[in-house]
């Protein structure tokens, strides 16, 4: 039995002093699949608190989980404290991504001034498997623009494959990719991916074919709008 949800933000984006806590459970035997309407927004906030986004999903027994939501646009200002933990059965399997946008490159922004703690955490029986952690607080703009750093790119993106089927997905998956990503199989059951883009599109264009190829060859109907 599978279940689509599509996570919905009434405010429009995040700022500092914002808290958004959301918990979601892959019951025994199910495919739960979570994304989200549209962009996500990281807007400028005030000195002091960042905004804050904890997400908390557990996979049990024989379950799958697609967290696969859209971008998040980080605005020049923005302060956004974003974790995400994944708790899965010793037989469980979850496909991640986490695309992230630095400014709108059609606006002609640039991110001079941004604070960013982000987290990506899998465990597998109580057992860590996997952790992603980023801090950074300045001009990220100057940052990405270092040639052994991003050369420029305004976009990126991690993907995190956890299924017994990782392993025949590597070499497939490496042909897909430009020469601005990679993939690795850190186990026989665990497959990362990480993209660097130009902008938005040329993510986009990378992430939807791998994305489609790791979920049984479909998308979100949100990614299609």
């Amino acid at each position: 039995m599978g279940l689509d949800a599509v996570l919905l933000n009434t405010a429009g984006g995040i700022t500092g002093g914002d808290a958004f806590r959301f918990t979601g459970h892959a019951a025994v035997g199910t495919t739960l699949t979570l994304t989200t309407q549209a962009c996500e927004r990281a807007y400028k906030a005030q000195p002091g608190p960042y905004g804050q986004v904890s997400n908390h999903l557990s996979v049990e027994a024989g379950a799958r989980l697609n967290w696969l939501p859209q971008e998040t646009i980080l605005f020049d200002g923005s302060a956004l404290d974003r974790r995400l933990l994944v708790e899965m059965a010793p037989d469980a399997s979850a496909l991640v991504v986490e695309p992230l946008i630095f400014g709108r490159a059609a606006m002609g922004e640039t991110l001079t001034d941004i604070r960013l703690l982000d987290r990506i955490e899998l465990r597998r029986g109580n057992t860590p498997l996997f952790l992603d952690a980023t801090r950074f607080a300045g001009d990220l703009h100057a940052h990405l623009a270092k040639p052994h750093i991003a050369e420029g790119a305004g976009a990126m993106a991690l993907i995190v494959f956890a299924s017994s089927t990782a392993e025949g997905q590597i070499d497939p998956v490496r042909r897909m990719l430009p020469d601005a990503a990679g993939a690795s199989l850190i186990q026989d059951d665990l497959l990362v991916i990480r993209v660097l883009a130009e902008n938005s599109f040329a993510l986009r264009r990378t992430l939807m074919p791998v994305l489609r190829r790791l979920n049984n060859d479909t998308l979100p109907r949100c990614w299609m709008i």
